[in-house]
């Protein structure tokens, strides 16, 4: 009988790997060499998810929204308080640990490559799109509305996206300034500065 493989299984062995190579080495110092001796498998058996950095880096990419969104579904299956869960939502993308900091890296650096790599284009843009509704959500919680329901359905009125939209560009500078400036920023001073920006929002 030939072997059964599980990929979801190896894609998140895979992805283990590729975070732990990353976290030692940084993004360009992961090399599949080096996450296929990271995971236990030959080069060959690499080859299904990809062959190349590019092809590693799509791959860290795609690895950084599965987990992205699974931290907000668990988020929005929560019966916590309604402060609570829009900060929760904001964090899930924020380098708040070892682990988001290293997605925070591969996200950037699959940003920086889109601007040469038209094949990264439709990741920029899945990115963009998902952040935008995360920052949806969170505006909905704050002000007692109901979450939109389907990626990409806008709050009922200007203002209120106006108010995802200054929240999108809150996200991504202060995602920015934490990767670049780790050693000024906490998870602390990242919660704190998101606890304020949903203040405004609320309206308190």
């Amino acid at each position: 009988m030939p072997k059964i493989v599980d990929h979801d299984q190896r894609r998140a062995e895979l992805a283990r790997a590729v975070w732990a190579v990353i976290g030692r080495h940084g993004i360009e110092g992961a090399t599949v060499r080096r996450v296929a001796e990271q995971a236990g498998l030959s080069m060959g058996g690499l080859r299904h998810y990809f062959d190349n950095q590019q092809g590693l880096l799509r791959f860290a990419a795609l690895a950084v929204g599965s987990n992205v969104s699974a931290r907000v579904r668990a988020n929005l299956r929560s019966d916590g308080d309604a402060a609570d869960r829009a900060r929760l939502l904001l964090e899930a993308m924020l380098p708040m640990d070892d682990e988001r900091r290293v997605e925070a890296d591969v996200w950037l650096a699959c940003l920086a490559r889109s601007r040469v790599d038209e094949t990264f284009e439709e990741l920029r843009s899945v990115g963009w799109t998902g952040t935008r509704q995360i920052c949806r959500l969170a505006v909905a919680l704050c002000r007692g509305l109901p979450v939109p329901e389907t990626i990409g359905d806008e709050l009922p009125d200007t203002g209120l996206e106006q108010w995802a939209q200054h929240l999108h560009v809150f996200v991504d500078g202060l995602t920015l300034q934490a990767v670049t400036y780790p050693d000024r920023l906490s998870a602390d001073d990242l919660r704190a500065a998101v606890h304020r920006q949903l203040t405004l929002v609320a309206g308190r």
